[in-house]
């Protein structure tokens, strides 16, 4: 008998993978690789971290999770999944760790944060949210919700301000250009890891101008991650995600966000594009960007 209901997310082209990190040193490697502060997990505890390259630009996102003391697993988009191991490989050296991919054995659903999660099912963030980490033996206690439900799980995603890194936007933002410093994603207060010199400096020297923020559009055309839009007043942005609403596509897009109160052009302000989806907005978010 079903204990939980959820929704699928291993599957279609934005659909979620699976990397298992284990050894006597996983959680010490993953410190050294990724923004979050992955020592201080408990075991069945997680947390959203960036995977960054030098210059601090994300990757990929990975929502971690510790399994045990030897062990934690990773979610982050399937089609990223290759890219994330051949890079992180390289930093393998004498570190007692392996990196594999489980997307197989492993099946990701998303559930409610109230939902009963089956003993023994590794739980993971996805903003008010969680993501379940489903052995395939173990599928038949899992009632799979229909699509309707998918389609409101990923307008949830883009509701929650939560962003999400592809292929064609990955090493594209900055951190803090998806807002991950202010989604817990970044741990200012721990050592070194790739990238944390041009975070940290953003960080503290106040200079991040560009920021994610939600805005709609009416237009009949599916916005992909990667496309260029214009706001009212014509802004720059760049479109991280997008899911159907009612009216249109509410999505997740970058670009300098104080160009509507500052008293100097943005510098993004962009010359007319027909290219470019015309957007609505800004809408609001559960979190507030800095002034």
């Amino acid at each position: 008998m079903s204990t939980s209901v959820g929704v699928d997310l291993s599957n279609g082209p934005d659909g979620l993978g699976v990397l298992a990190f284990r050894g006597v040193d996983a959680a010490k490697f993953l410190q050294g690789q990724l923004s979050a502060d992955i020592e201080r997990l408990a075991v069945g505890a997680s947390t959203l971290a960036g995977l960054h390259n030098p210059q601090g630009r994300v990757i990929a996102l990975l929502a971690v999770g510790r399994i045990s003391a030897t062990e934690l697993c990773a979610v982050s988009p399937r089609e990223l999944v290759p890219a994330v191991i051949q890079r992180l490989r390289k930093y393998v050296l004498r570190a007692k760790v392996t990196i594999d991919e489980v997307s197989d054995a492993l099946r990701v659903f998303g559930c409610e944060a109230g939902t009963a999660i089956p003993h023994g099912v590794a739980a993971l963030p996805a903003g008010s949210r969680r993501l379940l980490l489903v052995p395939q033996e173990r599928l038949g206690e899992i009632g799979v919700a229909d699509a309707t439900a998918l389609a409101r799980w990923r307008l949830a995603d883009v509701a929650e301000g939560l962003p999400q890194v592809y292929a064609a936007t990955s090493e594209a933002f900055v951190a803090q250009m998806l807002n991950l410093d202010l989604l817990g994603a970044i741990a200012f207060d721990k050592g070194c890891y790739t990238g944390q010199e041009v975070i940290a400096r953003a960080h503290y020297r106040g200079r991040v101008k560009r920021r994610l923020q939600r805005w709609r559009s009416t237009g009949s055309l599916e916005p992909k991650a990667g496309d260029s839009a214009r706001s009212p007043e014509g802004r720059s942005l760049t479109v991280v995600r997008a899911a159907r609403s009612d009216d249109g596509w509410d999505l997740l897009a970058v670009g300098a966000f104080a160009a509507a109160t500052s008293a100097e052009p943005a510098a993004d302000t962009a010359a007319a594009d027909d290219s470019a989806i015309l957007v609505s907005g800004p809408l609001p978010l559960p979190y507030l960007l800095p002034e």
